[in-house]
């Protein structure tokens, strides 16, 4: 009676630990879900080529349709060093692909009626109503003005809040807000709002389109919204519903051993800049950073695009309305601010919804499919897309800074060739 007993108990516990680990896609073969198996080969090949030419040290790439892992490859190492293959269930910083994340949790409280888009901001972080805006240099000395209207909800989800970043000098503001080290991750999210306001901003709010550290505060309204701090209400309304057991803000010590290292390049060889039981990520930040703080797994953050292409939905579980999904993935900048940029780079086509960057046009060759697409990327040249005209996800990770894209815009071009119209059915 005790042995079956036991038996029956240590069986719950299996569920129950089953029921919260990481649970990739079920897979299918590609023609079943209509993509050509020869581009995918050749995306293999290209893969394979980056790593063969020092250019990058591994990579996972992970392909799905109509809710299925059509292609997952995994190339290289995720520790060149130490000679360690890459894994599909690497660890990987994330940076900021954090921010649709971010973007998802908070709508989720829109869902709940805590908060509508075009609210100023200052009614519930005080101190943004009296913000002043930058309006040059006179000497040494800045010069400000006053705010021509409130910074909204909507601002901090666009960019065109007038916020800027401090991860470069493209702006006074910017050396203001890196001389502030508010993204010192030693110090919370009140010390870096506290901080920011004593920054004037870089723009009027809704004038111009400028990546910022506008996610970090979204994060802080989450947590003023909820009252939980923000790992929590992240872990309570997206990782735990999604199965994404390995997306957090740090690594502990008993996954350590799947974190990739992070590479650079000095004199055209790949070098470490950030180890796997050194990172900075094998401990808890004080700084929860909604704007680029996560580590994930490319299976979990699959779960988390096919959760948006189903239109909030996964697995039964709904984690946001269709009609907000919806709302996130359109274009939300008037017509002046598209293209957006990063620095001097233009991205070509591409508006901005809710924490997503959204395709609104195609020329150049680009397939009729890409029309509507969206996504983002992340410092360390992660890269993720959703394409809801073909019901196509396809997540790229590997570790390289500063951020280099083009492995995953050469497999985002030879992947639309694959599309097979219509998807062959079951």
């Amino acid at each position: 009676m005790q042995a079956r007993f036991l038996a029956f108990a240590l069986a719950l516990v299996f569920i129950a630990r089953a029921s919260t680990c990481a649970q990739p896609l079920p897979s299918v073969a590609p023609d079943r879900v209509g993509l050509a198996t020869a581009p995918l080969a050749e995306i293999d090949a290209r893969m394979q080529a980056y790593i063969d030419e020092g250019k990058l040290a591994g990579i996972v790439l992970l392909v799905a349709r109509e809710g299925q892992v059509a292609h997952a490859g995994v190339y290289g190492k995720m520790d060149l060093e130490a000679d360690i293959a890459m894994r599909r269930d690497a660890l990987f910083r994330i940076y900021s692909m954090t921010k649709p994340i971010t973007g998802v949790a908070l709508m989720t409280l829109y869902d709940e009626g805590r908060f509508q888009l075009d609210d100023p901001i200052s009614k519930y972080l005080p101190g943004f109503e009296t913000v002043k805006v930058f309006a040059g240099k006179d000497g040494d000395r800045v010069t400000v003005t006053d705010l021509k209207r409130p910074i909204t909800v909507r601002d901090l989800m666009c960019h065109t809040a007038g916020l800027a970043y401090g991860i470069s000098r493209a702006t006074p503001v910017d050396v203001m807000y890196t001389e502030a080290r508010l993204l010192d991750r030693s110090q919370n999210l009140d010390s870096m709002l506290e901080r920011m306001l004593k920054i004037p901003l870089a723009a009027q709010p809704g004038e111009k389109w400028m990546y910022s550290i506008s996610v970090d505060v979204q994060g802080k309204l989450i947590e003023v919204l909820s009252g939980k701090p923000l790992d929590e209400f992240f872990a309570e309304r997206v990782f735990k519903p999604l199965k994404m057991a390995d997306t957090a803000f740090y690594v502990p010590a008993d996954k350590l051993d799947r974190l990739a290292v992070n590479y650079g390049k000095k004199d055209g060889k790949l070098l470490p800049i950030d180890g796997s039981k050194t990172s900075q990520f094998a401990t808890k930040p004080v700084l929860l950073s909604g704007g680029g703080g996560l580590v994930s797994t490319a299976d979990d953050y699959l779960r988390f695009a096919q959760m948006m292409l189903n239109r909030g939905e996964l697995d039964g579980v709904r984690i946001l309305k269709p009609e907000t999904v919806d709302l996130m993935t359109r274009n939300h900048l008037p017509d002046e601010l598209v293209p957006i940029g990063l620095g001097p780079v233009r991205l070509a086509n591409m508006g901005f919804g809710l924490d997503f960057a959204v395709r609104v046009k195609t020329d150049n060759g680009e397939p009729a499919g890409s029309l509507g697409e969206y996504g983002w990327g992340g410092a360390a040249s992660t890269q993720f897309f959703v394409a809801p005209h073909d019901d196509l996800i396809c997540i790229g990770m590997t570790q390289f800074m500063p951020a280099t894209p083009v492995y995953f815009q050469d497999a985002r071009k030879k992947l639309y060739t694959a599309v097979l119209e219509p998807a062959l059915a079951e």
